[in-house]
C-alpha cells in the first residue's frame, strides 16, 4: 500500500481519505472499504471499475494486448508449454521442475476415471439435452461421490478437489458427447496425454482401434491453454462469489459452468459459426460487411474485436497459426471455412477494420478449428468449460487462502417505492 490517498469531499460531511493501493503491474486501486461509514456506496453496473478481490494469477493489459499467467506471456506458454504445465503454473504460481511436473501429470492422469454410478446419471437426461445443462448437473453431483474432500478451509482437501476436477472434467465432457449421439462411453487411457485422451474419449468406439491425430491433439492442447484463465471474467467471478459462501468446490465449478453457458460469455465461437451460416456464401460477404458498417443495422460481425483487448488479442495470433495448420492437414472443402478465411483476409487488410481495431479474436479461430476436426458446435462451450476449469480452481483456491476473504454481498442503488401503508 502506498502513502498516497484519494480525498472525497461530500457536501455537509467531513472529507473522507481513501488509501491508494498500488499493483505489481497496471493501475492501482482506491480502497473504498471505509466509504460506507459516510452513508454512501459506489454505483458501478457490471463492476467495470471495481476490483472485487486481490489476485496473483492473471494480468491483462487490453490496450497493449498483454495476457500474463503468473507473469508468463500467453504466447510463450502456448508455444512452449503443454496444458498441464500451464495448470501447474496457475495452481502453484511457478513453472514446475521436471520431477514436480512428472508427479503432477501422473496424478492427473491416474484420476481421469469417474465413479461408475455417475454413468447412471446420464440416463435421466434427454438425448437432445444441451451438454452444458448436463455438465451443470453432473459436475455439481460430484460432491455426492467425493464428499471426503469438501472442507474448504483444509488445504489438503482443496488440493484433492482441484486434482479431481482437473482430471475428471474431460471425461465428463466426452461422456456428454457420447450420450448425445447414442454411443457407449469410452474409458480414458493412462498412456495418452491430456489433449490426446480427450480426443480419444470423444471419437474412439469399441468397434475398432482409434489413433489420435497429433495435429489435432496439438491444436486442442493450444485451445486448452489459450482458454485456461482470463482474470475476473463473469464465470470466474461467479465461482468466487459462490465460493465466498463456503460452498463445496464442485458446486462452485458447476456455478461457473452455468455462467459460462451465457451467449455473451462462452458461446461466442458457436455464435461465430452461426454468423458464417447466415452469410451463407463468399459472394454475400460484401453485402454483410456493409450491414456491419451501418450503425442503423442490427447485424454485427461476431469474432472480431474484443471487449478487453483494444489492440490485437494476443491469443488470436497463436490460434490463427493453429487454425491454418489444421486446415492444411485436413485439406477439406467447406463453404463456411471458405467464408471464414475470406473474412479473415478482409479484416486484416480493410481500412475500416484496421482503424477500429476489429481484428479476428480467439473465438473466431477456435470455432473454425473445432468445426474442422469434427466437433459439433453444441460442444464448443463444453470444451471452453474443460479449458477454464483450472482457472476457476486456481481462483477458488486463492480466494480461500486469502485472510481478507469475505462472503460476497454487493450493494444496490434502490429506486423503488418509499415506505407506504398497506390497507
Amino acid at each position: 500500500m502506498s502513502n498516497e490517498k484519494a480525498v472525497l469531499h461530500i457536501k455537509g460531511k467531513e472529507k473522507i481519505e481513501l488509501p491508494i493501493i498500488n499493483s505489481t503491474v497496471g493501475p492501482g486501486v482506491i480502497d473504498i472499504r471505509k466509504l460506507r461509514e459516510s452513508g454512501y456506496f459506489t454505483f458501478d453496473p457490471g463492476f467495470l471499475s471495481t476490483a472485487s478481490c486481490e489476485s496473483k494469477i492473471t494480468y491483462i493489459d487490453g490496450n497493449k494486448g498483454i495476457l500474463l499467467h503468473r507473469g508468463y506471456p500467453i504466447e510463450q506458454l502456448a508455444t512452449f508449454a503443454d496444458y498441464l504445465e500451464v495448470c501447474y503454473i496457475l495452481l502453484y504460481g511457478q513453472k514446475p521442475s521436471k520431477k514436480e511436473y512428472e508427479k503432477f501429470k501422473s496424478t492427473v492422469t491416474h484420476h481421469t476415471m469417474v465413479h461408475e454410478q455417475i454413468a447412471n446419471f446420464f440416463q435421466g437426461f434427454r438425448r437432445d439435452a444441451h451438454p452444458m445443462a448436463v455438465m451443470c448437473g453432473v459436475v455439481g453431483a460430484l460432491a455426492a461421490f467425493y464428499h471426503d474432500s469438501l472442507d474448504v478451509n483444509n488445504d489438503i482437501h482443496r488440493e484433492i478437489a482441484a486434482y479431481r476436477l482437473l482430471s475428471k472434467m474431460p471425461t465428463l465432457a466426452a461422456m456428454c458427447y457420447k450420450y448425445s449421439i447414442g454411443q457407449p462411453f469410452i474409458y480414458p487411457r493412462n498412456d495418452l496425454n491430456y489433449a490426446e485422451n480427450f480426443l480419444y474419449m470423444m471419437f474412439a468406439t469399441r468397434c475398432e482401434d482409434y489413433k489420435v491425430n497429433p495435429v489435432f491433439a496439438n491444436v486442442i492442447n493450444k485451445i486448452f491453454i489459450l482458454h485456461a484463465d482470463h482474470e475476473q471474467n463473469a464465470s470466474t467471478s461467479t465461482v468466487r462469489l459462490a465460493g465466498s459462501s463456503g460452498a463445496n468446490p464442485f458446486a462452485c465449478i458447476s456455478a461457473g459452468i452455468a455462467s459460462l453457458w451465457g451467449p455473451a460469455h462462452g458461446g461466442a465461437n458457436e455464435a461465430c459459426l452461426n454468423m458464417l451460416e447466415q452469410i451463407g456464401t463468399i459472394h454475400n460477404i460484401e453485402k454483410f460487411l456493409e450491414k456491419a458498417k451501418n450503425k442503423n443495422d442490427s447485424f454485427r460481425l461476431i469474432g472480431f474485436g474484443h471487449r478487453i483487448y483494444k489492440n490485437y488479442d494476443p491469443r488470436a495470433s497463436v490460434m490463427r497459426k493453429a487454425c491454418h495448420d489444421v486446415l492444411r492437414e485436413l485439406n477439406i472443402q467447406d463453404p463456411l471455412l471458405d467464408i471464414a478465411i475470406e473474412l479473415e483476409r478482409i479484416a486484416l487488410t480493410d481500412e475500416y477494420f484496421i482503424q477500429k481495431k476489429l481484428y479476428p479474436n480467439v473465438d473466431f479461430y477456435s470455432g473454425i478449428i473445432l468445426k474442422a476436426i469434427g466437433i459439433p458446435r453444441y460442444m464448443f462451450t463444453v470444451i471452453f468449460a474443460v479449458s477454464r476449469t483450472i482457472g476457476w480452481i486456481a481462483h477458488w483456491n486463492e480466494m480461500h487462502s486469502d485472510s481478507k476473504n469475505r462472503i460476497g454481498r454487493p450493494r444496490q442503488l434502490y429506486s423503488g417505492e418509499k415506505i407506504r401503508k398497506f390497507d
